[in-house]
Formats: structure tokens, sequence, C-alpha cells
């Protein structure tokens, strides 16, 4: 999995009958300093995920959902939305925090 910003969403009226009810987010990834990087994706979001949240993404075949006798045919699906990410120098990221700094 890896750690992605979302910046928005994508729409699309004319795509797969197995992505009808996927939400489509325009993510940009998050290196280990929290730092975004360059490198954007589109992902499918089953989780309710929105605009400034820090989410899990999984690629690949993980990210296929089987949906009866169906897989949806997408490359990256939103998993999770983060509430806080720790590394050895202590807190990177709290959701709690950003929502505080974000009302003032």
């Amino acid at each position: 999995m890896q750690i992605a910003k979302v910046h928005g969403t994508v729409v699309s009226t004319q795509k797969n009958h197995s992505l009808t009810g996927v939400k489509l987010l325009l993510l940009q990834y998050i290196d280990d300093g929290g730092k975004l990087l360059h490198k954007y994706e589109v992902a499918g979001d089953r989780v309710g995920a929105g605009i400034g949240e820090w989410v899990l993404v999984t690629r690949g075949s993980a990210a296929r959902i089987d949906q009866g006798n169906e897989v949806i045919p997408i490359d990256a699906m939103v998993v999770g939305i983060i509430d806080t990410v720790t590394v050895e120098k202590g807190l990177l990221y709290s959701k709690k925090d950003e929502e505080r700094l974000r009302q003032r």
C-alpha cells in the first residue's frame, strides 16, 4: 500500500459499466517524510474520502474488487482514510490537527 493525499475528484459519465457507482479521486503520493511527490494517479474510492485527506491506496490486482462474477478494471483503489502516521521522529500526520488548521 501507499499513502496519498486527495486533491480532487474525476467525473466520467462514459465508462465501463462495472465502474458505475465507484467515485474517482485524483491523488498525489506522499513520501516517508510527509512531502508530496510529483506523482499523481486516479483511484477508485468506496470509503468516502474527501479532498485534503490522507488515504491508503492499494494498486494492481489487489485493487480489483470482485462484484459477483465481475472484476472492476481499475489499477488503484482507496482502501482507508488515515487518522495518524507516526515515524521514528514522531507524529508525521494527524487528521485531527489538519481539520483544526482548516477551520481557522
